[in-house]
C-alpha cells in the first residue's frame, strides 16, 4: 500500500481534463484520477485511442443493454492495458538504459533512493534476471484511479418505464468501474449516498483478502473529521474499508467548493493527524464483527489507512509542511496540472486564458446546476454562450447529456436547472409574482446564471483531440481554484515536478499569499457575502449559523498562531507577513461578529 513512487497526486479535475490523465503520467510512477460522469465522451475517447493505437474496437451504442457500465469498463480496461504496456517499456529501457527510464529516475522525489540503488546493481554486474525482478519489485506504475461524485445519481428510463436503481447513472458507474480489471481506487466525493455505498458491497473486489489487501480500494473525499468517521463506520457496517481519507480544503480547491461550518484546513488537519490511530481502530472493529457475520476474510494484521490532502498547495515549502507537519501520506496538486498539457488535456484557447488569469478572474459561482458554489473563470466560452442565449431571450441549455437532470420540481423523470426546459417553467412561475422591476431581476438572474457544466467540463478534450463537437457545441467550462492566479505559463511534466520537489521555481510573483492565509481571507469573504444576503431578513437559525462560522474561523486563527509560532526552520522569510494578515484577518472577524450580533432578527 505504502510503494509509492511519488509524494504527490493529480486529483480529478472537471469531467474531461484529467480523463486520460493516467496514460500520460501513470508510467512515471504519479496518481491521477478519471471522472466517470460523462460515458458519451469516455466512448468517444476510447474509439480514439482503439483507432491511435491499432486495437480492436467496438462501438458501445446507447442501445445495448447497461451501455453505460460497459463503455467504462472498456475504457477503464484499455486504459490499463496501455499504461501496463508503457511501464514495461520504461522497465525495458532501464536495461537499455533508455530514455523512459532516464525519465522516471528524473521525476522522482530528490531523496528517492532508487537512482542508488540502481547505479550499484549495475556497478555490482548483476545478471538480467536480478535486474528485472530488482525493477519489477520498485518500478511502480501510478494508479489509475477514478471518481464518483455520489450525488450525481440520476434515475434512467427505457421509454417511460423507470429502470432499476442498479441503473442509476452513480450505480451505472461504479458497476463499471467494479467490472474492470483495474487494481485502483474508487474516490467518492459530494457527500454520503447510502444507497450507493450499500451498492457497493455486492462487489467482492472491494473487500479485504487475509493478507489486508484489496483488488478495489476506496478513498473518501471529506473535509472534516466528523465527516470521516460518519462514512467510515457506515460503509464499515457493509464491511467495506475506506483505505484512504482525502482532506479537501473547503473553499481554496478547484471545481465545486464544499464550505464547511469555518473549519479550516490545518485545524482540520491537525485533528486527523491526532485521531488517526483511533480513527483506523475504532473502524476496523465494526468492520471485522461485519465480516465475520458476512463469513467472509478477516486481515491478520492491522488493515492501513492513508490520509491526504489537497486544495491551495503551491509551493515546495508548502508541500513538505503538509507531509511533515500533519504526517500525510500524500498532497494533491490540482489546478496548476491544468497548465501541463503532458498530464492534462485543455485545449488551446482555454490553456491561454488559464496562463493569464488574475485573482480578479478567478471567482466562486453560482453557476452549477447542482446549487453548491463553483469556482469559476471568468467569460470562459460556456458561460459566453450561455449569455448569448439569455440576450436572445432564450436562456437555458439545450440539456444534450442531461447527467445533472436532477430536480424534479416540475418533471418526475428531472431536470437540470440549466436547461431550457426549466428555466421556462420558473420565469413562467416568476412572471406570476407581481415583484418590483429590482426584485424580479434578482431572481431572474438567480434562475439564468446556471450554466451547462455537464457538457462545458468535457467540451475542452474533445476540442484538444479535434473530436466531433455536434451534440455538445464549442463552449468550454473550467474549475481551477484560486491558487491558478500565482502560475502564469505552460510547463512541462518535469518542470512542474521539480517546482513540487524544489528543485525548480515557476512562481515568478513574490506576493503569493502562504495557502493558509490564502484560505482563510477566502472564508472571511465567503462569510461577508452570507451575511449580506442574509441581512435582508435574517432568522435565529441564520444568525446561529453566521455566529458559529465566525467562531469557528477565530478559532482557526489561534490555532496558525501557535502553529507558526512554534515551527522552525520554516517560513522564516514570511512569518512577519503571516502573523500580519492573522492580525488582520482576527480584526476583520471581530467586526464582522458585531455585525452578526447587531443585525435585526426575523422570528
Amino acid at each position: 500500500m505504502n510503494n509509492k513512487a511519488h509524494s504527490f497526486h493529480i486529483p480529478v479535475m472537471g469531467i474531461g481534463f484529467t480523463i486520460d490523465s493516467p496514460l500520460k503520467v501513470a508510467q512515471y510512477g504519479i496518481d491521477s484520477v478519471i471522472s466517470l460522469v460523462d460515458d458519451m465522451l469516455i466512448e468517444k475517447l476510447r474509439k480514439m485511442y482503439s483507432e491511435t493505437l491499432e486495437l480492436p474496437y467496438q462501438e458501445i451504442t446507447n442501445k445495448v443493454d447497461d451501455f453505460r457500465a460497459k463503455r467504462i469498463t472498456s475504457y477503464l480496461n484499455l486504459i490499463n492495458e496501455v499504461v501496463d504496456q508503457k511501464i514495461e517499456a520504461v522497465k525495458q529501457a532501464a536495461l537499455d538504459t533508455g530514455e523512459s527510464f532516464k525519465a522516471y529516475l528524473d521525476m522522482l522525489p530528490s531523496n528517492a533512493h532508487l537512482r542508488e540503488e540502481f547505479k550499484k546493481l549495475t556497478e555490482k554486474g548483476e545478471g538480467l534476471s536480478e535486474l528485472k525482478s530488482w525493477l519489477n519489485q520498485h518500478l511502480v506504475k501510478g494508479s489509475i484511479d477514478v471518481n464518483i461524485m455520489t450525488k450525481v445519481d440520476k434515475d434512467n428510463y427505457n421509454k417511460d418505464e423507470k429502470l432499476p436503481v442498479a441503473y442509476n447513472d452513480a450505480h451505472a458507474a461504479l458497476r463499471g468501474f467494479a467490472n474492470s480489471n483495474l487494481n485502483g481506487s474508487v474516490v467518492l466525493s459530494a457527500g454520503m449516498n447510502p444507497r450507493l455505498y450499500a451498492y457497493m458491497s455486492e462487489f467482492d473486489d472491494f473487500y479485504p483478502t487475509s493478507e489486508g489487501t484489496f483488488k478495489k480500494r476506496i478513498i473518501l473525499k471529506v473535509s472534516d473529521y466528523r465527516s470521516a468517521l460518519i462514512q467510515g463506520k457506515f460503509l464499515a457496517k457493509k464491511g467495506l474499508w475506506v483505505s484512504e481519507y482525502r482532506i479537501e480544503s473547503g473553499l481554496n480547491c478547484g471545481g465545486h467548493a464544499f464550505a464547511t461550518d469555518g473549519y479550516l484546513l490545518g485545524p482540520v488537519l491537525a485533528e486527523f493527524k491526532e485521531k488517526r490511530e483511533e480513527l483506523r481502530a475504532s473502524i476496523e472493529e465494526v468492520l471485522n464483527k461485519e465480516l465475520e457475520a458476512q463469513n467472509r476474510a478477516i486481515s491478520k494484521g492491522p488493515l492501513q489507512i492513508k490520509i491526504t490532502a489537497q486544495g491551495g498547495v503551491g509551493t515546495h515549502e508548502e508541500h513538505e509542511l503538509l507531509l511533515d507537519a500533519y504526517q500525510l501520506d500524500s498532497v494533491g496538486w490540482g489546478s496548476p496540472f491544468l497548465l501541463v498539457p503532458e498530464a492534462t488535456t485543455v485545449d488551446e484557447k482555454t490553456l491561454e486564458k488559464l496562463a493569464s488569469a488574475q485573482e480578479k478572474d478567478l471567482y466562486l459561482s453560482d453557476i452549477s446546476p447542482l446549487g453548491v458554489p463553483f469556482n469559476n473563470l471568468k467569460e470562459n466560452t460556456k458561460d459566453l454562450e450561455r449569455d448569448a442565449l439569455i440576450d436572445k431571450g432564450r436562456p437555458g441549455s439545450s440539456c444534450p447529456k442531461k447527467y445533472v437532470a436532477l430536480n424534479k420540481e416540475f418533471k418526475e423523470t428531472g431536470v437540470c436547472t440549466a436547461s431550457r426546459e426549466y428555466q421556462h417553467f420558473k420565469i413562467k412561475a416568476l412572471d406570476t409574482q407581481n415583484l418590483s422591476k429590482e426584485a424580479y431581476q434578482l431572481e431572474l438572474n438567480k434562475i439564468t446564471e446556471k450554466s451547462c457544466t455537464c457538457v462545458g467540463l468535457g467540451t475542452s478534450a474533445l476540442l484538444k483531440y479535434n473530436l466531433d463537437t455536434k451534440k455538445e457545441g464549442e463552449g468550454v467550462s473550467i474549475c481551477p481554484g484560486p491558487n491558478m492566479a500565482y502560475y502564469s505559463k505552460v510547463m512541462s511534466l518535469k518542470t512542474m515536478v521539480d517546482h513540487i520537489y524544489g528543485r525548480d521555481n515557476v512562481i515568478s510573483r513574490t506576493d503569493r499569499p502562504n495557502m493558509f492565509i490564502k484560505e482563510l481571507y477566502i472564508y472571511i469573504d465567503y462569510l461577508k457575502n452570507k451575511l449580506e444576503t442574509a441581512k435582508v431578513e435574517m432568522t435565529k437559525k441564520e444568525q446561529k449559523y453566521l455566529a458559529t462560522f465566525a467562531e469557528n474561523l477565530k478559532s482557526g486563527i489561534t490555532y496558525y498562531n501557535k502553529f507558526f509560532l512554534e515551527l522552525k526552520h520554516n517560513f522564516e522569510d514570511s512569518k512577519n507577513e503571516i502573523f500580519n494578515m492573522l492580525s488582520k484577518g482576527e480584526l476583520l472577524l471581530n467586526n464582522l461578529q458585531l455585525e452578526i450580533a447587531n443585525v435585526e432578527v426575523k422570528n
